[in-house]
């Protein structure tokens, strides 16, 4: 089923921190996500990079897609590949910024966590 780009906008709005905060150190790529929805979020972005990123975070926050995310050691596998073909085409426009942000929430992220 394909989502318009407002459609993607609005289940990462609603939907992503909530999914980063829930798979912090359960899936390789979540520094990478979390630069990646700054970046999107970033009105200074060019369009067709924030289209592409925000389609490959909503992926990653609907939690019934191609392989249900509760399903142990293969439920991330497509959300990766999807995120990691988007991050391969538009990392180049994710910035010192973007990523000091990203370190930053994953810092209070891991902060909060229960030890």
């Amino acid at each position: 089923m394909s989502r318009t780009p407002e459609e993607n906008e609005r289940i990462v709005a609603e939907g992503f921190v909530e999914k980063a905060k829930k798979t912090l150190g359960r899936i390789p790529f979540t520094d990478e996500a979390v630069a990646a929805y700054y970046c999107a979020s970033d009105p200074a972005t060019p369009g067709h990079v924030r289209i592409t990123l925000m389609a490959a975070l909503a992926y990653f926050v609907i939690p019934t897609d191609m392989v249900p995310d509760f399903i142990a050691m293969m439920g991330f596998t497509d959300d990766a590949a999807v995120f990691w073909a988007a991050w391969r085409s538009v990392s180049g426009h994710v910035t010192d910024a973007h990523r000091a942000r990203a370190r930053e929430f994953l810092g209070k992220t891991r902060d909060e966590a229960p030890n």
